[in-house]
């Protein structure tokens, strides 16, 4: 179903990719549920994701071997028990996406047919990926996210009891007073209507987070312009902690192209044998790192960002043209396309490729039911932090995290399902202040956040860039606070609000680890502390960031 959003729900969930999509399948069997989307369903990160979801299907490869490439990756901040839950859960989650229909790419059409099709995990094709010692990556040629969520969003359309609403904001969560001995609760979210412009108010049992990442606050991105931090915003103003957002993964192959600044060029080209070059022709991946094209995906970021900046150069080459073309074109045939469309012939030439702004490994604290700090709101994907990934994400597993995590929420919001009652009646939120407000205002407040964080908090920093940071993004806290006050909400201006908040709290989170570990580089801090600590931050009971009054809201002090 979709429509209008109705005035109750058993559960609503924020956002529309693939942990929201599974989320909803799985609660969808006991359970009246609604899924919000603020543009198309589609314009989430999940479709646009082409590597895969890493699970160990092989007889050579081991759960533990999976476990230890994770833990190794994320810089001694993984945590043990959250990665062994997704490993352990991962082959289960593949095994549910082939029942629902997912295309998965098989080893040979041969082999497809004597192992019984797209229904047997022994036929998928295991594709090769940085700092993973073996081929566990199971995909849909280079187009994998868009597999996955093509599918799940057939299956959510066709089923009577997920109600899906395309073109809806969330500002806020409905956060209830505490009962005696209680935590927090959430009730609900309170709405903004993009084509009206109107707020309105959805009562729900338990509310689900799955709005995905902030990478949208950097120049540079990979990401869809959904990915504005918004869950993370959400939950912070409520009340919940937020861990690691220091850690912000920049993907080191993006193409460089002034037609194509967010296409992604796949982890997996360099694990199917394809070199990083400088312009000269020369690999240069050897001097950074033993593993060298197949190292970390922060190391190879550093390395780009090191050698571009040495030689004075916009960018460096993915070069693959010395593969077989047929392999190339068959492997890669979305990045085949798309860059031919472009003038650039993958198996001909080489690929202009720069990092840019990829995965937030922070978020919302959660443990490995996805359960929040306030009762009954969930949180689920790279909206949260789970300890999955620590300091450092290693390729393909966010989209197993997805898919494991989403099957524990469901299984915990089912448990207390017949126990949690519909949430009595809160605030209502101050609709309709004012007029419409300037949008050169916001598109300059837009343009000037994402610099900064791109100059001052991207791939390597100092001490005096994140004090700088702070200051300016102080400044426009100020006037953001000032315009949301003053004018009549827009979807633009909700989204700003949320990312200046998401921004302030990744430099507050940078400028407390005094080290260099993973993703964070720190120029003053250049060595890696012996001992592995979280940075979690806790909001205080101050106003608002954005200067509005959000019932119940709490903030960055």
């Amino acid at each position: 179903m979709t429509g209008f959003p109705p005035p109750k729900l058993d559960i609503l969930i924020i956002g529309s990719g693939a942990a929201g999509l599974t989320l909803a399948l799985r609660a969808a069997r006991f359970a009246r549920v609604g899924v919000l989307s603020k543009a198309s369903l589609e314009q989430g990160a999940t479709f646009y994701a082409q590597g895969g979801i890493a699970a160990v299907l092989d007889k050579g490869d081991s759960l533990e071997s999976h476990i230890e490439d994770t833990m190794i990756v994320g810089g001694g901040l993984c945590h043990r028990e959250m990665v062994e839950h997704v490993v352990n859960h991962s082959a289960a989650a593949v095994r549910w996406l082939l029942e629902q229909g997912v295309p998965f790419s098989t080893r040979t059409e041969a082999a497809a047919q004597e192992t019984g099709g797209a229904t047997d995990l022994s036929s998928l094709h295991l594709a090769q990926e940085g700092a993973h010692s073996h081929r566990r990556i199971i995909h849909a040629t280079d187009a994998t996210g868009k597999a996955v969520f093509e599918t799940l969003r057939q299956r959510a359309r066709e089923h009577p009891g997920i109600h899906l609403m395309e073109g809806w904001t969330a500002i806020d969560l409905i956060a209830l007073g505490r009962k005696a001995g209680s935590r927090r609760r959430c009730g609900g979210v309170y709405v903004l209507d993009d084509a009206s412009r109107e707020v309105h108010s959805i009562a729900a049992r338990f509310v689900v987070l799955a709005t995905g990442g902030a990478s949208k606050a950097y120049l540079y991105t990979t990401n869809p312009d959904s990915a504005s931090g918004d869950g993370i915003a959400m939950a912070w103003r409520a009340g919940c902690r937020v861990g690691n957002m220091e850690f912000n993964q920049f993907h080191p192959t993006c193409l460089f192209h002034p037609h194509a600044r967010s296409f992604l060029i796949t982890e997996a080209m360099r694990g199917e044998g394809a070199w990083l070059e400088l312009p000269d022709g020369e690999r240069f991946m050897h001097r950074f790192d033993s593993r060298g094209e197949l190292a970390s995906r922060d190391v190879v970021a550093r390395a780009i960002d090191h050698e571009t900046k040495r030689l004075g150069e916009d960018c460096v080459y993915l070069n693959i043209s010395h593969q077989p073309a047929e392999l190339v074109r068959e492997r890669f045939p979305n990045i085949h396309r798309r860059c031919l469309e472009l003038g650039i012939d993958i198996t001909r030439d080489r690929i202009p490729v720069v990092p840019a702004a990829h995965y937030t490994c922070g978020g919302v604290m959660i443990n490995r039911h996805g359960e929040t700090d306030i009762e009954n709101l969930y949180a689920v994907g790279e909206t949260t932090f789970s300890g999955l990934h620590g300091a450092n994400r290693i390729a393909s597993n966010s989209l197993s995290e997805c898919f494991v995590i989403a099957f524990s929420a469901a299984d915990s919001i089912a448990e207390k399902f017949a126990d949690t009652p519909f949430p009595e009646a809160g605030e209502t939120w101050p609709a309709g202040r004012g007029e419409s407000g300037d949008d050169v205002l916001v598109s300059h407040n837009w343009d000037e956040l994402r610099r900064c964080m791109w100059d001052y908090v991207g791939i390597v920093r100092s001490d005096s860039r994140l004090r700088r940071a702070e200051r300016r993004l102080e400044l426009l806290r100020e006037e953001i606070r000032d315009h949301f006050r003053s004018y009549r909400i827009s979807r633009d201006l909700l989204e700003l609000r949320n990312l200046v908040l998401v921004a302030s709290l990744i430099v507050r989170s940078a400028a407390a680890r005094r080290e260099s570990r993973g993703l964070h580089f720190n120029l003053d801090h250049p060595q890696t502390a012996s001992e592995a600590v979280d940075t979690v931050l806790v909001p205080t009971d101050h106003a608002d960031l954005s200067g509005a009054h959000a019932p119940g809201a709490q903030s960055l002090s």
